[in-house]
């Protein structure tokens, strides 16, 4: 079902499927690392990656899981007694450790009062059979999303990006942690480096083969301290120079393209100002929802239009 004031299904549509009381996802940093950080498949990460862009005051990992998870409940508790939430291992890889300590931190989570389920963020080389079997059961107990980081479906690009997995390796992830009863996620990332609009479009349709239950989307940002930014200052690398306008008719381009069995999460990313070299769109999240719904509403934009 659509969302009525716009043409997308949304993230809280998705999780009112599981909860009927309002549930909100706190953020954990355990400390993980990534195969192309140290040394596995490469070094320095992605050419984009600063997770400082996306890690709350709460979120070190100087500090437990069970601490961090008790400050973000502190956090939002004042304002909503109510709330129940999901723990959420977002930084870096959260599968790759051995599985029987994975499998303890995730259920060291759980344990936490109010926590009623676990979203996992990986990538798609770093889900191992027995871990995945482990989940499995996990999710027959409570609720489990595994959420990849695909970022395009298009190898040169994740070559020249250093994500060090391929596209085939998504599909054989998404496909084996659904065929076990697990839901997935997956994540892509808008104007990188060399993409056309119809590649762009050709990475929508790639998402909608897939059995994926939501997919979170936003702008690439140029951080600092990135190997990105600095090819970018240094005249090597091209990227995308979208305005709110003309990304936001991307976006609407692209939901076409998605099933409804998709819930949409994000559209939009917005890095700390002290970081963010560009975009600078100046923009809060509630003025862009605000541009890209009316933008939906104003050109009869639904979700789903174009699926085949």
């Amino acid at each position: 079902m659509l969302t009525e004031s716009y043409g997308y299904v949304d993230f809280s549509q998705f999780l009112s499927r599981f909860f009927p009381f309002k549930v909100q996802k706190i953020a954990i940093n355990a400390g993980f690392t990534c195969p192309n950080r140290d040394g596995t498949k490469g070094y320095g990460g992605c050419t984009y990656c600063n997770n400082q862009t996306f890690n709350p005051g709460y979120c070190t990992p100087v500090k437990s899981v069970r601490q961090q998870l008790d400050e973000g409940r502190g956090f939002f508790s004042r304002k909503y007694p109510s709330m129940k939430y999901l723990a959420y291992f977002q930084a870096y890889t959260n599968t790759y450790g051995q599985v029987s300590s994975l499998m303890q931190m995730y259920r060291d989570a759980l344990a936490v009062e109010g926590v009623v389920g676990i979203i996992i963020g990986t990538r798609p080389d770093c889900m191992p059979q027995p871990l995945l079997d482990e989940l499995e059961l996990l999710a027959r107990e409570t609720f489990v999303l595994v959420e990849y980081g695909v970022e395009t479906s298009h190898d040169a690009t994740l070559q020249l990006i250093n994500r060090g997995h391929t596209w085939a390796d998504t599909v054989d992830a998404v496909r084996r942690t659904a065929s076990a009863g697990i839901m997935c996620g997956a994540h892509i990332i808008i104007g990188l480096p060399g993409e056309t609009e119809s590649q762009i479009m050709a990475t929508a349709d790639a998402m909608a083969s897939l059995p994926l239950s939501t997919l979170k989307i936003h702008q690439l940002q140029l951080i600092k301290g990135t190997r990105m930014a600095q090819q970018v200052a240094e005249g090597t690398l091209a990227v995308p120079s979208f305005t709110p306008q003309s990304y936001v008719a991307l976006c609407g381009e692209f939901i076409k393209h998605l099933p409804l069995s998709i819930a949409i999460e994000r559209f939009v990313s917005q890095s700390p100002d002290s970081l963010l070299v560009s975009p600078r769109w100046g923009l809060k999240n509630y003025q862009f929802a605000n541009l890209l719904n009316n933008y939906l509403r104003d050109n009869c934009i639904r979700q789903g239009s174009l699926v085949r």
